[in-house]
Formats: C-alpha cells, structure tokens, sequence
C-alpha cells in the first residue's frame, strides 16, 4: 500500500511516522464523529450499498431473495419522509398515552409485560443468554437499566462534562415535548421527574471499569431469593410472563443494585419513575418519525461522538433500515463482494495463527504442565467463523412488512417479534453458531461462552487484508487482528472461561497468581498515558491491551517464518490500521467507557515490547519508541 512513511520519525513515534501526513489533510464527514482506518472501510462499504439498494428502491433492479424483498420494503417506507413528516408525533401518541396513563405502581405492574413488549425503559432488565457456567442452557439473567449519562462516573460532582451534557439532552427532550404538542409545564415536569429519577439510580450501578471484569457479572440466586430482592415489584408474574414458565434461577450482573430495589422503585418514587420511562420513549421513537424529530433526537448522540452535523435523510434510513435487517444485508454483501478465494485464503490465516498460538504454549515457560495441557485444549476446540453465516438467522425469515403501515408501528411489530423470539430460547438447545455481528460490519470479535472467533467479511480489505498485499503487510493488519481474537481466549476475562466456554478456573493457583501478576505489568504500562482526551486508566483497558500485544506477537512469528518476511512492513502496517482522526469529544468518552485504548497508543505501545522491532528499526535508546527492558511486557 502505497503511503508517505516519515522514516526520520519511525525511530520516536511509529504511529506519527505512519500517519502523519495522512493526519494533516483527513477531514471528519460532518455527520460523523472519526475518520480513517475502520472507518474508511466502513464508508466504503456505505457507499457501495447505498448505491446498490438505489436501483431497488427506484425499481430498476430486482431480486428473487424474498428476504432482501422485505428489506427494500420498510426501507422504502423508512425513506420516505414526506409520509413521515405529514403523520409527525401521531405514530407515538398511543404509546405515550398509555404511559401517561398509569395511575400508580400497580398499575405500572398490570401493564410491566405489555410495556417491556413495546420495548419501554423499565427499571428492571431481564434476558435470557446461554448460563455462564452451563453455556449448553439458557439463564434468565437480571441487568440494570441505561443511564441518561454515559458512565456512573458521570454523577459524580464537578463533572464538567454531566452538566454540559445534561444541559445538551433537557434542550433537546423540552424541543421533542414542543413538537409532540405538550404544554412547557408538563414538559418540565416530566423532564425534571425523569432526571431525578435517572440520577437516583447511579449510585446503585457499577462504572465501566467494574463492567470491564464481566466474569463478575455471574453472581446466582435462587429464584425464591431473587424474587425477595423487592417487595414493590411483581418479579415472579414478570418473569414467568416473559419465558412462559418459573426458572429455578436468576443471574444477576450487579446484586448492589437489585438490593436497593425497593428504595430505588416505591410508591414514593412512582411518578419520577414513570417520567423516566416517557421521557425514554419520546427520544427513542423520535428516529422513527418526522425529519424533524429525527434530527432534534439526534442532538445529544452528537454532542456525545462530536459529530457536527445530522445525517441527510438518505443515510440516515439507510443505517435505520440496514441495522433492523442487519444479517440480511449482511449476507447480500457477502454473496455479492466477498470470494471463496480469499475466505479460503484467511481461513488458512487462522489456523496458522492457531498453530503458532499451539507452539508457544507448548513452550511456555512460566506455566505448568497441567495449566498448559487445559490450554492448548481450549485452542484446539476453539471454533472459527470466517465472512458470513452458511444461513440467515430464522429470526430474520419473520419480518413481514406491512406497506400500508407507518414506519414506527411497523417498527412496534419488529420489536415484538425480536423481544418474543428473544424469550422464547429459554428452555432450547443453545445455537452456538449463531453470529452476533452482520458481514457487512467491519470489526471481528471473540466469544468466551462459545469459544469462537468471528471475522465478518467487511474487516478482509486493505490496510487488513489483500491478495495485492505482501504476506508481511497482511500479518501486520488481519494476522494480528486475527492473533488478537485468538489471545481474547487468554486475557484476563477469556482465561475465566474453559475449552466449552464455561466460566471455570481450569488454571493452578500458582499459574493463577504469576498470569494476574503479568495481567497487572500490562495496567500500568498503560495506566496514566497522556492523551490530548485525558488520561488512560489502565484497568478499564486491561484485556484489550493483553489480547492486542498477544496478537501483535504471535502475527509477527507467524510473518517471520515466511520465506518473503519483511519486518519492517509488518510493522508499519500494524501501525497503519490503527489510523483514525476523531473528534475530541469522542475521544473523551472513549477514554471513560472503552475497553480499548486510544488508537496511538495501541499503535505506539505493544511494538516497543518486542525485540524485532528494536533491531527491525535500529531503535536505540534515546528513541521515542525506546523501552528499557526490564520495562517490557509480554504475557503470550
């Protein structure tokens, strides 16, 4: 790939030598918050499919997949805004009302089942996923609700960013009520309750950082003992009505905060209660109705990302429509752009990083003979997904369009039919195969209560992967995006898990500690690094960072041992895929809520861990990119 390289920066900042020029001239789009990298792609393959579905919209080309027929139906009904602006607010008055309407907790309680259905707010989160520990059968498991604000942090006083943000979303939610026709007092009113409320439940919540350690997330009641956790709410009639029957047991992510659930919902917090879950259905229907309303909807989202501007009314129903018909999508676009040749070709990619991973196990020093074994299990039943499903989910087979219904109560049914196929896997085989990511996205993810790994088509372009690549470049971009998935298996969350993806320590006690030990070198290599967004906290990151310098590691063995190696490719394009300008506010929220670090860093940090980057670039020290060695980290 052809780029101006600074090599007189190389030796002092990798990312800048890489980047640089590039960083000078990229422009944001205005209705995005970043550019380059993921982006890029993502831009592209926008654009590619915009264009596609233009000549199915305008019916100059059609289709006998009466699956992607249903597709260009709502599509068509999300584009035309004509239609959507002459109904404005009447499409959500009914649902509204219906919240308006309820007099008291009982009330609220009547119609809790009916409401969750809707897809309404409720302080109370329950769904159903494979049991941490018996990942053959489904849980019922016990979330907490969103918050207005990004993060439990954010609560906390003197946070100049709250204010500003919450002075961003109450404009926005007074304009919505204007337009909806509500009175200034109820407006307030119902705002105010709504905040209050919001803000009574973030003492009760864990902060991103507690959430980054999600195997603390399974923490098992009794059923007899989760439904004692609140004496105002029905529990046992809302879960029975949601699975069809009484589960013997309850997963709950936060039990702080269920314990506090009879201070948080009572009669004396019902009607800020109720405000809370209006106000969260006003916002979220507003992409559902007029332009207008979509794009005052839109105004925190964008004081959120940093984004400058709405997105034009054709993005806009593109993205609305492409994500309720996602998997769709994503397999038009995988039959269409993505060849067997190079799935074959990254499949192959896989199971050689998998070799490499298998060899350095084997030859691990620091663990024992009995972790290692349980190890190399766990790699050898690792399952991989290469660009798309064999078939569409069958969730997807029972969207029905109905052409002459609006766009949010076509969009009510969709809800309906997602929440009650959702539900309806309590008791069912669990589908391990199932993907969680369309192929038309570009990223790639690892599973622990599956043990899989997943490359959707999208992310298998250049600066990644391509056959017009060297093998070296491709190593540096998919190979260690690949190697980083497999290292997810063994970072500080994915090692919690065994060879069937059942939460179990499989490790000795000593293998245990040293593993924690080496965990910790990783947060403080990072913990504390300057950004111009702030700094980064090192245990929010944590397993990002283990699974990136893993990755980063085992590509650059597996690029050396090919008769073509070129190291200082290999690098170099590690440090181009990490390219991304984004806006500062993004930024900011990233550093509070992401559990991967900042793009430099991750460009910058894991190579100056490794030897053949020293001598691939004559890195002295003195060099920006210079490491003292005892400094070094390298788990994997």
């Amino acid at each position: 790939m052809s780029d101006t390289i600074n090599t007189d920066l190389l030796k002092d900042d990798l990312y800048q030598a890489v980047n640089g020029e590039w960083l000078k001239t990229a422009k944001i789009p205005a209705d995005k918050p970043t550019t380059g990298g993921f982006a890029d792609l993502a831009d592209n393959i926008e654009e590619t499919l915009m264009s596609d579905f233009d000549k199915f919209l305008d019916g100059s080309k059609t289709t006998d997949d009466k699956y992607l027929q249903e597709f260009i139906k709502y599509y068509r009904i999300v584009a035309d805004f004509d239609k959507r602006d002459a109904q404005g607010f009447t499409p959500v008055k009914k649902s509204l009302d219906k919240i308006d309407q309820l007099k008291d907790l009982k009330d609220w309680q009547d119609s809790l089942y009916e409401l969750t259905m809707d897809g309404n707010a409720a302080p109370v989160a329950l769904y159903v996923a494979p049991d941490m520990k018996d990942t053959q059968h489904y849980a019922l498991n016990a979330e907490v609700p969103s918050l207005i604000l990004p993060d439990k942090t954010y609560y906390e006083e003197g946070n100049e960013q709250a204010e500003a943000l919450l002075q961003v979303y109450s404009q926005m939610v007074l304009k919505l009520f204007k337009l909806a026709g509500y009175s200034d007092e109820f407006a307030r009113e119902t705002l105010d309750g709504a905040l209050k409320f919001d803000r009574s439940l973030a003492p009760h919540e864990k902060d991103s950082t507690e959430r980054a350690d999600y195997a603390k997330d399974y923490n098992k009641y009794s059923f007899e003992d989760f439904v004692k956790l609140s004496s105002n709410i029905d529990l046992t009639s809302y879960a029975t009505q949601l699975i069809k029957t009484t589960p013997d047991q309850v997963i709950v992510s936060e039990p702080k905060f269920y314990e506090a659930l009879d201070d948080l919902v009572s009669d004396n917090t019902f009607t800020d209660m109720k405000s809370w879950i209006f106000v969260k259905r006003l916002v979220g229907a507003s992409s559902l109705l007029s332009d207008e309303a979509r794009i005052i909807g839109g105004e925190y989202g964008r004081a959120l990302s940093g984004s400058k501007e709405p997105k034009s009314k054709k993005k806009s129903a593109y993205y609305f429509a492409t994500g309720q018909f996602d998997q769709v999508v994503g397999l038009y676009y995988a039959h269409k752009y993505f060849g067997e040749t190079a799935k074959n070709d990254v499949h192959k990619m896989v199971e050689k990083m998998v070799a490499v991973y298998q060899k350095r196990l084997s030859e691990n020093e620091w663990l024992s003979e009995d972790t290692k074994k349980k190890a190399v299990t766990k790699l050898n039943t690792l399952g991989i997904q290469v660009g798309y499903p064999d078939e569409l989910d069958p969730l997807y087979k029972k969207f029905t369009v109905n052409e002459d219904e609006n766009l949010y109560d076509n969009d009510a049914r969709f809800t309906h039919i997602i929440l009650e196929d959702h539900f309806s896997r309590w008791g069912k085989k669990v589908n391990r195969t199932r993907w969680e990511m369309p192929a038309h996205m570009v990223n790639a993810y690892y599973n622990p209560s599956f043990n899989v790994i997943v490359f959707p088509a999208a992310i298998l372009q250049a600066p990644f992967y391509s056959l017009e690549q060297s093998s070296s470049e491709n190593y540096g971009g998919i190979g260690a995006v690949i190697a980083h998935e497999i290292s997810h298996a063994f970072d500080n969350n994915g090692a919690q898990f065994d060879e069937l993806g059942n939460l179990h320590n499989w490790w000795t006690a000593d293998d245990m500690k040293h593993f924690k030990a080496l965990a910790q070198e990783e947060i403080d290599q990072f913990d504390g690094l300057e950004t111009k967004a702030g700094k980064v906290k090192g245990k929010l990151v944590v397993s990002e960072n283990i699974a990136d310098a893993g990755g980063l590691s085992c590509a650059l063995e597996a690029a050396k041992a090919e008769d073509s190696a070129d190291i200082k490719a290999f690098f170099i394009n590690w440090g181009r895929i990490w390219r991304m300008k984004s806006s500062l506010e993004r930024e900011k929220l990233l550093l509070s809520i992401d559990v991967h670090s900042p793009n430099e860093l991750r460009a910058n940090v894991q190579p100056k861990n490794l030897i053949d980057f020293y001598t691939a670039f004559d890195i002295q020290p003195g060099d920006g990119m210079y490491l003292p060695e005892e400094q070094r980290v390298n788990i994997w």
